[in-house]
């Protein structure tokens, strides 16, 4: 199995007027693995994303990098979000740079990168997500699929070993979609780990190795995709089905099966 990059103990969090997002949260995310963290709307997907690199600190409990427990400083933080990058679900959230080369620079130029150096993440980053002809495209001119993908790119230009992405594939169609997680999957086949939020157990059947299963809070099952998506009743304790193609596989084996006893 293998180890852990990355971990949640005991997370707990709430949020201005004791509006209780985590409770008591543990999470492992394992090295070079592509891990969905799969729920309904308010059981704390975005929340945990959030706090595993140092946007936001619980009230109780702590998070670990290869074993090693974080830290808050600014010193702390810089360390542990160059190896950790975060992208949110709405892109003009995090797009701010007059073109797509200058937001993506934004990332290596703080790290106090040299030109030429910042300049070769930059092209490597637009490359990787399909982008390269955006370079010098006004960000406000994207479409959201484009603003999606050069908001992967700066943080990807971070060179980060862990990637967390809220909601990837909100807004997009399906051709959108299809191309974002081409681009996501060429990542993991290079060695990023991957983190996801998402309510979709299609896409988590489809894409994800592990599945974390988020339900009020807290983690009420995690484990290989598979395993975790079969479990019909931990889903329906979060208010979800099981993926479609499961379910398919599943009639088309009792039908069989009907017709051998017949």
């Amino acid at each position: 199995m293998a180890e852990l990059i990355l971990e949640a103990r005991g997370l707990s969090f709430d949020y201005p007027g004791g509006v209780a997002a985590l409770d008591r949260l543990d999470l492992g995310i394992r090295r070079g693995r592509k891990l969905a963290v799969l729920g309904p709307n308010g059981a704390g997907k975005s929340t945990v994303l959030l706090h595993l690199n140092g946007t936001l600190r619980p009230r109780s409990g702590r998070v670990l990098l290869d074993g090693v427990e974080t830290a808050y400083s600014r010193a702390g933080l810089t360390r542990w979000r160059r190896r950790v990058g975060l992208v949110l679900q709405e892109p003009d959230d995090q797009l701010f740079a007059a073109t797509v080369a200058e937001d993506v620079s934004f990332g290596p130029l703080n790290l106090g990168l040299g030109e030429a150096t910042t300049r070769q993440r930059v092209d490597e980053a637009l490359a990787a997500l399909g982008i390269g002809d955006l370079a010098d495209r006004a960000t406000h001119m994207l479409s959201f699929g484009q603003k999606k993908r050069a908001a992967i790119a700066g943080a990807l230009a971070m060179r980060p070993e862990v990637l967390l992405l809220d909601e990837p594939l909100a807004g997009l169609d399906r051709l959108g979609a299809r191309r974002l997680l081409d681009a996501l999957d060429r990542l993991a086949t290079a060695g990023t780990t991957l983190v996801f939020s998402t309510h979709d157990v299609d896409l988590a059947w489809d894409f994800a190795d592990d599945v974390a299963l988020f339900a009020a809070g807290r983690v009420a099952r995690s484990g290989p995709a598979a395993e975790v998506l079969a479990d019909r009743e931990a889903l329906a304790q979060a208010g979800l089905e099981p993926p479609l193609l499961l379910e398919l596989g599943v009639r088309t084996r009792e039908e069989a099966l009907a017709r051998w006893r017949s």
